[in-house]
C-alpha cells in the first residue's frame, strides 16, 4: 500500500489556482500531474487549493473524496503553497484592523512617508491610505550624543559642546557599539490607558515603531510586553520584524506585518480545517525572497510576492537544455498574465532587493527583484489623440476583454484573437454568463473594427492610407510589446548588463503569444518555454529551498580589525539561522548558508548587499559589484557596514537535469488545424496549429506555427524555429529579419507614433540611468536631482524623461542659446565640431534655472551634420558663492550665488578641458575684495566627476540615437520627431478649445489671474484664447519689477512652469516635448520679476517663484486651488557639514478631489531624509514631523494640510530658510477658502519664541530649536452649510459643472490603471521624486 508519496505544490493566484503534484516512482522517476482551477468559485467550493488537492486525490487514488468531508491526508507527503492572500489584502485594503504605536511627534510619519507624490503631472495626488486605523503616541525619546571624537557630525570640539549643552539621561549601549541617551522612558501608565481604548474599539493587532529601535529595542520590548499582557493577539515590533535603519520603511514593514499576518493566519486555519490530520504533512509557504517557510514562521511582510516568487524560482531552476553553458547563461524572466507582466533577471544567483513598494506600502525585507509592468492580456486598447495606447487600464477578469462575453473592453487578448493567434476551439469554454461558452472571436473583431473606424476617420483627414482591422490589431500588439521591452532594457542596463546577451525564459498564460516579438526587439537569440509554462509558479514552489534568515544592524568601517568582530557576529547569526532549519527536520551538515555584509561608501546612501565566499575579500567583492553597477569606485572613501545578514537554506527536492535527445523523433505530426494568422512579417498567411502533446523530443517546428496545450498558446513567428527538448520543453531560435529601409515611410502612422514615443523616451530614461550610475555626488547619485533629454537639431525638446518639473522647459532654451552662440554669436568662427561637448549654467542669458544646475550639451552628428542634441542637467552640490551649497537666502546679485558659465567647450575635439572648467568654477574667489566671504566651488572634485558623468550620459544618448537612425533611417527618425511634437501640440490645442467652450468664452476671449509674492510683488497673467485656432497668448504684462533679492526668476523657469501646467491639464497621456508650447505665445515684459537683468540674484526664483507662476497659470484655467506655493528650502551647517532639504505642505483641492496633506507639489518632488538617518549623520534631534491639522482651506473639497517640522541642535550651527507664503495665504477657488500661511519659529531653551520671517539665516546654539509650519492648500468650491466637507460624492453645488464633469470623467477613465512595481518602477519613481 502506497505511503505518503504525493508532493503538492500550489500557486493560488488572483484569477486561477495552479496545482502541481509529483509522485515518486520505483524507478527513481516521478509521475507529474497538473491542474488549473478558478481561485474563487464559492458556488462550487470554499477553498481553491483544497479543492485542487481533492480532485487530484480522486484522480490518482480512484476514491471519492466528498467536498463536505475532511480530506484524508494519508497519501500526502508535503504541501507547498504560494498565495496572493497577502498581496490582495494589501491591494484591496482588506487586512486585519490594527493600530500604530509610535514615538510622540511622529503620529503622521507613515502618512507623510518620503513626502513625494507618485505621478508628477497628476493634480489630484493619489496615495494609498495607511494600513492602521488609529495611532497611539508614546512620550519616549532616545538621543544619539555627539561623542568624544571630532567628526563631521560631532564637530571639531565635541567634548566642549557636550559640556556646554549636556544631554540629561541614562546612557545605553547598542549591539553596533553606538551609544544612546534615554531622555524619557515610556510612560507606561498613560500608554496603558491609550491601549485600553484601542482594545475597546475591537482592535487586537498592533504595529510598534519607535525611533532608533533598530539600535535600542528596549522601549519597543516594554510596549510589546504591556500590550501582550492586555490581550493584544498580534504585536509586530519593528525592531524584530526588520532591524534596519530608516524609521519610515521599517514602520511600513511593521504595519504591513500587523495588518497581514493575522489575515494570513486566518486563511491558513481555514485551509487546515478541511483536512483530517496534517500533523505528519510538511506544510510550508512561499516567501517573497524565493524561499519556503513553515506555517509558524510565515509572516505578512514576507508574503507579498509569494506567488510571483514561485515563477522566478521556476524559470531560474528549470531553464536548461542539453549543451547549455550554466556559468554563462543569463536569463530574463517574462511572465505575462491577464492584467500585468512580471519581468526579472537571473544569472546563477537570485537577485534580491531589500526595499520595495507595493500598493503604496514600502516594505523593508528581502524580496526577489520582480518588476511588474502594466501590460497584460487584459490591458485595454485606446486610440487617443491620434496615437495608439495600450493600458495602463485593465479590463481585469470581470468583465474582461470583449471576447469573454461579459460586455468587456477591447484588450490585448482581443487583438491576438483577431490576428488568429488564439484559436477558440482549442481554448476552454468557460466564458459568458453561464461560464460554458467559447471565446467570442466575432465580438472581438467588431470591437477592433470600431477602433479601426476611428483610426481611418483620422487618416482621411490627414491624407493617410486606411488600415485594415488586422493592421490595427497588429499595431496594438506592437505597442504592447514595446511597453514590455522598456522595463527589460532598464532592468539590464541600470545594472550594467546587455539585454541582448540574455535568453528569454517565457511563462504565464499570455507570454508565449508575444515572446518571439519581444526577443527580436531586444536582440535576444533564444527563447525557452517550459512544458509547464502555464503553471511554472507552482513548479517553482515545488523546487524551492526552505529558507531561514537572520539579520542584525552594524555601524563601523570595514577593515581588518573590524572584520574579526564581524566574522564572529556572522558565525552567531549563521548558527541561529541553521537552528531554525534543524527544528524543521533538516540535518545540520546538509544545510548551506550565504553570508552578507550590507556595505556602502562613507558619506553615501547607496548600500550594496555583498556576499563573500569563504576566504574572499568583502571589500574587493563590494568594489567589483559597485564598479559594475555604477562605473567607478571611490578610492579615498571608507567602506561602512550597515547590516549583517545570513541566509541559510535546506534543499528538500533534487533539481531536474537537462537531458540529451537520443532518438530520432521522425517526421512532424500533421497539424491539428491550418489557420489564417497575421504577422508583422508576411501579413496574413496560412499557419499550422499543433497540439504540443503530439510532439516528440527532437522535433523541429519552423515558423510560422501555433503550439497549443491545455493551459497556454505559443506563437512561433516567421523567421523563428522551435525545438522540442528531451524534457519536452520548447526552445526557440530567433532571427532578426533584414528590414528594407526603402519600405519605411515618413508619413505619420499612429502605431509608429506610439512606438517612437516609447523609443525617444527610452533614450532619455537610459541617459538618466547612465548619469545616476556614473555620478558621484549625493545630489545626483542618490537624490537624483537631474534631468536628461533629447532635442532636435534646432534645440526643440523631443523627449524629456519626467524627472524634475522645474527643468522641463528650461533645457530647450539652454540648447537653443548654445546653437545661436556658435552659429551667429561670439562662437560663430569656432562653431560646433564633432567631438565637442558644451557646458553652461547662466540663468538669465543662457537658459539656465539657477547656478547649481549645470547643463551639459552634446551634438549628435550624422554625415557631418548636427541631426539631434542630447543634454543632461544636474544639481551640483556647490558652485561657489557666499554660502556652502550655493543657495544663499539673502543674496542680492548673481555673483553672490556662485560661478556663472555662459558657454564653454567642456570637451573639445574629444579632450576633456579640465583646466579651463576648473578656472571657471573657481572664478568667484577672484571677487573676495568686493564680496566678503565669497568662495569658488567648495567641491571641485565632485563637480569634475559629475560633469564627466554627464558627458558619459550624453555619450550613451548619442549611441542610442545613432542605433535608432541605423534601424529606421535619419529621414524616418526626424520625421517622427516632428510627428510626436505635432501630437503633443494638438493635445494642448484641444485643451484650449475645451476650456474656452466649457467656460462659455467668446471665440477669442481673455481670462486673467493675479498672485502676489510675500513682499507684495504682483505676478499678473492674462490668457487670450483663440478657440478656432486652439492657440493662446500668455501675457505677463503688469508683473512687478525685478527685486533686490533672489526671488527673480529667469524666463526659462517661467516656461518650465507653463509647460508643466499645460501637461497637468491635458486629460490623457501625451509625450512631453516642445509641441506642448507650440500653440502658446508667451510675452514677458523686460526687467520684471520674470525677466530680470543678467546681474540679478535668482536662486529663490527657481525654488519659490516657479511655484507661484504655476499657481497663477492654474488659477487662470480654474484647474485647482493653490497648493502651498513654496518649497520651504531649509539648510544648516558649518565649515565641516552641510544639510539641505525641502519640506512638504498641503496640495490644493480641485473639481472632484480633496487636496492631499503633507506632500510636495508642482515644481518640486524631492524626498526628505528619514528621521533616523538625519539624527545619525547630523547633530540634531527631530522632535516633530506631523500634519498641521486645519491648515488646509475649507471648501466643497478641502485643501490639504501643511506639516510641522521641529528640529533641535546639539551644537552651534548656521541655519537658513528660504520660503514663501509666510504672509499671503494660498488661494481657494470658486468659493473655496484660502489655506493658512506658513510660519518659521526659532525656539530658545528658556521658552522664548522668535518669528524668523520667510528668508533669513540665524546662528543657533546647542539646545535651540527651529519649528517650521508649512502652508496648506486652498479649498475648492464653497463649503456646504458652513462646513468644510471632506468627501467626494454629491452634487457639485458651487463648482463649475463643466470643469468638474471633465475632471470626473478623466478620474473614472484612469481608475482601473494598473501600477507598475519593482526596482525599475522604483527607480523611475525616484527620478520623478528627485
Amino acid at each position: 500500500m502506497p505511503g505518503r508519496d504525493l508532493r503538492f505544490s500550489i500557486d493560488r493566484g488572483g484569477t486561477f489556482t495552479d496545482v502541481f503534484v509529483e509522485a515518486p516512482q520505483s524507478d527513481g522517476s516521478s509521475k507529474q500531474t497538473a491542474l488549473k482551477l478558478l481561485s474563487v468559485d464559492p458556488q462550487n467550493y470554499p477553498d481553491a487549493p483544497r479543492e485542487g488537492i481533492r480532485r487530484i486525490l480522486e484522480q490518482l487514488t480512484g476514491k471519492k473524496h466528498p467536498r463536505d468531508e475532511k480530506l484524508d491526508t494519508s497519501r500526502i507527503s508535503s504541501i507547498r503553497m504560494g498565495t496572493t492572500v497577502a498581496t490582495n489584502a494589501l491591494l484591496e485594503r482588506k487586512g486585519e484592523r490594527c493600530a500604530l504605536v509610535t514615538t510622540k511627534g511622529f503620529k503622521d510619519l507613515l502618512y507623510i512617508g518620503n513626502q513625494a507624490r507618485p505621478r508628477i503631472f497628476d493634480l489630484e495626488i493619489k496615495l494609498q491610505d495607511v494600513l492602521y486605523e488609529s495611532v497611539v503616541e508614546v512620550d519616549e525619546q532616545i538621543v544619539l550624543p555627539l561623542g568624544d571624537e571630532a567628526s563631521k557630525r560631532a564637530g571639531k570640539n565635541p567634548t566642549r559642546d557636550s559640556e556646554i549643552y549636556p544631554i540629561d539621561g541614562k546612557k545605553i549601549p547598542s549591539q553596533t557599539g553606538e551609544v544612546g541617551i534615554v531622555r524619557r522612558s515610556p510612560d507606561m501608565d498613560s500608554l496603558k490607558s491609550a491601549l485600553k481604548e484601542v482594545l475597546e474599539n475591537g482592535i487586537t493587532s498592533l504595529a510598534v515603531v519607535l525611533k532608533h529601535s533598530f539600535l535600542f529595542p528596549e522601549h519597543e520590548e516594554q510596549v510589546g510586553a504591556l500590550a501582550k499582557s492586555m490581550g493584544f493577539t498580534q504585536i509586530s515590533l519593528s525592531s524584530e520584524v526588520m532591524p534596519m535603519v530608516k524609521m519610515v520603511p521599517r514602520g511600513y514593514t511593521a504595519a504591513a506585518d500587523a495588518y497581514l499576518t493575522p489575515h494570513i493566519m486566518k486563511y491558513i486555519e481555514t485551509f487546515e480545517s478541511g483536512f483530517s490530520d496534517l500533523k505528519d504533512v510538511q506544510l510550508s509557504f512561499m516567501q517573497s525572497d524565493g524561499g519556503l517557510a513553515p506555517t509558524n514562521r510565515f509572516s505578512g511582510h514576507r508574503a507579498v510576492l509569494s506567488g510571483p516568487a514561485g515563477g522566478y524560482v521556476g524559470y531560474a531552476l528549470t531553464t536548461k537544455w542539453h549543451g547549455y553553458d550554466a556559468e554563462k547563461l543569463q536569463l530574463i524572466g517574462f511572465d505575462m498574465g491577464g492584467t500585468s507582466t512580471d519581468v526579472s533577471r537571473f544569472a546563477g544567483s537570485y537577485e534580491h532587493v531589500f526595499e520595495a513598494t507595493l500598493a503604496g506600502v514600502t516594505i523593508q525585507a528581502p524580496q526577489l527583484d520582480i518588476n511588474t509592468v502594466a501590460a497584460g492580456g487584459g490591458s485595454r486598447l485606446f486610440f487617443r489623440a491620434g496615437i495608439f495606447q495600450v493600458g495602463p487600464e485593465s479590463a481585469g477578469a470581470h468583465p474582461g476583454p470583449v471576447c469573454y462575453r461579459k460586455n468587456g473592453y477591447p484588450a490585448i487578448t482581443d487583438a491576438n484573437l483577431v490576428l488568429g493567434r488564439i484559436l477558440p476551439e482549442f481554448f476552454p469554454s468557460i466564458f459568458g454568463e453561464d461560464e460554458k461558452q467559447p471565446l467570442d472571436a466575432e465580438a472581438s473583431r467588431q470591437a477592433l473594427q470600431k477602433i479601426a473606424h476611428e483610426v481611418n476617420e483620422q487618416a482621411k483627414s490627414t491624407g493617410q492610407p486606411e488600415k485594415s482591422v488586422e493592421e490595427v490589431a497588429m499595431g496594438f500588439i506592437k505597442v504592447a510589446n514595446e511597453t514590455m521591452c522598456r522595463p527589460i532594457r532598464a532592468l539590464t542596463q541600470m545594472k550594467g548588463y546587455d539585454a541582448a546577451a540574455h535568453a528569454l525564459a517565457c511563462f504565464g498564460g499570455a507570454g508565449g503569444q508575444h515572446a518571439c516579438a519581444i526577443a527580436r526587439s531586444l536582440g535576444m537569440k533564444t527563447i525557452f518555454i517550459h512544458r509547464y509554462s502555464g503553471i511554472l509558479s507552482a513548479v517553482g514552489i515545488g523546487l524551492a529551498d526552505v529558507v531561514a534568515e537572520e539579520q542584525a544592524p552594524a555601524a563601523e568601517a570595514l577593515d581588518q580589525t573590524s572584520l574579526e568582530g564581524l566574522s564572529k557576529r556572522l558565525d552567531s547569526l549563521e548558527t541561529a539561522a541553521k537552528d531554525k532549519l534543524v527544528e524543521q527536520g533538516f540535518k545540520r551538515d546538509e544545510l548551506n548558508a550565504e553570508l552578507f555584509l550590507n556595505l556602502r561608501y562613507d558619506g553615501t546612501d547607496v548600500p550594496v548587499m555583498t556576499q563573500c565566499a569563504e576566504g574572499d575579500d568583502y571589500a574587493k567583492a563590494f568594489e567589483e559589484t559597485y564598479k559594475r553597477e555604477f562605473g567607478f569606485v571611490l578610492e579615498q572613501r571608507s567602506i561602512i557596514v550597515d547590516d549583517l545578514r545570513v541566509r541559510a537554506t535546506g534543499k528538500a527536492v533534487p533539481l531536474p537535469e537537462a537531458k540529451e535527445v537520443t532518438e530520432d523523433p521522425g517526421k512532424l505530426p500533421e497539424p491539428d488545424k491550418v489557420t489564417k494568422a497575421y504577422f508583422e512579417i508576411g501579413g496574413l498567411q496560412d499557419t499550422p496549429a499543433y497540439l504540443l502533446k503530439k510532439f516528440k523530443p527532437g522535433h523541429e517546428i519552423p515558423g510560422p506555427a501555433i503550439l497549443i496545450d491545455d493551459i497556454s498558446t505559443i506563437v512561433v513567428e516567421p523567421k523563428c524555429r522551435a525545438w522540442v527538448t528531451a524534457n519536452m520543453d520548447i526552445k526557440v531560435d530567433v532571427q532578426r529579419p533584414e528590414v528594407k529601409k526603402e519600405d519605411l515611410l515618413t508619413e505619420c502612422d499612429p502605431v509608429q507614433l506610439a512606438i517612437f514615443s516609447h523609443r525617444f523616451m527610452g533614450i532619455a530614461e537610459q541617459m538618466g540611468r547612465t548619469l545616476q550610475r556614473t555620478s558621484i555626488s549625493v545630489n545626483i547619485k542618490e537624490r537624483l536631482d537631474f534631468s536628461c533629454a533629447l532635442f532636435g537639431p534646432d534645440g526643440s525638446l523631443v523627449a524629456n524623461a519626467p524627472h524634475l518639473p522645474v527643468h522641463l522647459g528650461a533645457m530647450s532654451e539652454a540648447n537653443r542659446f548654445q546653437l545661436r552662440y556658435y552659429t551667429e554669436g561670439p562662437g560663430k568662427d569656432e562653431g560646433i565640431q564633432e567631438g565637442d561637448v558644451l557646458v553652461s549654467n547662466n540663468p538669465q542669458l543662457a537658459g539656465g534655472s539657477h547656478l547649481p544646475d549645470i547643463t551639459v550639451i552634446t551634438p549628435v552628428f550624422n554625415q557631418g551634420k548636427i541631426v539631434f542634441f542630447v543634454a543632461s542637467r544636474g544639481h551640483h552640490q556647490d558652485v561657489g558663492g557666499i554660502t556652502p551649497g550655493s543657495m544663499p537666502p539673502m543674496s542680492h546679485t548673481l555673483a553672490e550665488e556662485g560661478a556663472a558659465i555662459l558657454s564653454f567647450k567642456l570637451v573639445k575635439g574629444g579632450k576633456f578641458q579640465e583646466e579651463g572648467i576648473t578656472k571657471l568654477l573657481m572664478a568667484p574667489a577672484d571677487l573676495k575684495e568686493q564680496i566678503p566671504g565669497i568662495s569658488g566651488t567648495r567641491a571641485l572634485n565632485d563637480n569634475l566627476s559629475d560633469m564627466k558623468a554627464q558627458v558619459a550620459s550624453n555619450f550613451k544618448g548619442i549611441g542610442l540615437v545613432t542605433a535608432l537612425i541605423e534601424e529606421y533611417t535619419l529621414e524616418v527618425v526626424q520625421a517622427y520627431m516632428h510627428h510626436i511634437q505635432a501630437n503633443a501640440e494638438q493635445a494642448v490645442r484641444q485643451l484650449l478649445r475645451d476650456f474656452s467652450q466649457d467656460q462659455g468664452l467668446k471665440e477669442v476671449d481673455t481670462v486673467s489671474a493675479e498672485e502676489h509674492m510675500d513682499d507684495g510683488t504682483p505676478i499678473r497673467l492674462a490668457v487670450t484664447i483663440d478657440r478656432k485656432e486652439g492657440s493662446a497668448l500668455l501675457d505677463f504684462e503688469g508683473t512687478g519689477p525685478e527685486v533686490f533679492g533672489n526671488t527673480n526668476a529667469p524666463p526659462a523657469v517661467t516656461y518650465s512652469a507653463i509647460i508643466y501646467s499645460m501637461r497637468c491639464m491635458v486629460p490623457q497621456e501625451i509625450p512631453l516635448n516642445q509641441g506642448c508650447l507650440a500653440p502658446l505665445t508667451v510675452r514677458i515684459p523686460p526687467h520684471c520679476l520674470l525677466s530680470p537683468s543678467s546681474e540679478a540674484a535668482v536662486v529663490g526664483g527657481n525654488v519659490l517663484t516657479s511655484q507661484r507662476v504655476t499657481d497663477v497659470v492654474l488659477k487662470c484655467f480654474k484647474a485647482a486651488a493653490a497648493s502651498q506655493g513654496c518649497m520651504n528650502n531649509f539648510t544648516f551647517g558649518d565649515s565641516n557639514i552641510t544639510y539641505y532639504e525641502t519640506i512638504a505642505g498641503g496640495a490644493g483641492a480641485g473639481p472632484g478631489w480633496v487636496g492631499r496633506s503633507g506632500v510636495h507639489t508642482h515644481m518640486t518632488n524631492t524626498r526628505i531624509t528619514d528621521p533616523e538617518i538625519l539624527e545619525r549623520r547630523y547633530p540634531v534631534v527631530l522632535h516633530d514631523f506631523s500634519l498641521r491639522k486645519g491648515s488646509g482651506g475649507a471648501g466643497k473639497y478641502r485643501g490639504g494640510d501643511g506639516v510641522i517640522r521641529e528640529m533641535e541642535y546639539l551644537r552651534p550651527l548656521t541655519c537658513s530658510i528660504l520660503s514663501e507664503r509666510r504672509a499671503l495665504r494660498p488661494y481657494g477657488l470658486l468659493g473655496g477658502h484660502s489655506a493658512l500661511p506658513g510660519l518659521n519659529l526659532l525656539l530658545h531653551p528658556d521658552g522664548r519664541k522668535v518669528n524668523m520671517g520667510g528668508k533669513t539665516s540665524v546662528q543657533v546654539k546647542a539646545g535651540d530649536r527651529i519649528r517650521i509650519l508649512t502652508p496648506g492648500g486652498g479649498g475648492f468650491g464653497a463649503p456646504e452649510d458652513g462646513e468644510a466637507a471632506d468627501y467626494r460624492e454629491g452634487e457639485n453645488r458651487g463648482v463649475e459643472k463643466a470643469v468638474a464633469d471633465r475632471a470626473a470623467k478623466w478620474v473614472k477613465e484612469h481608475s482601473a490603471a494598473v501600477r507598475s512595481s519593482g526596482s525599475v518602477a522604483r527607480y523611475t519613481s525616484e527620478q520623478e521624486s528627485a
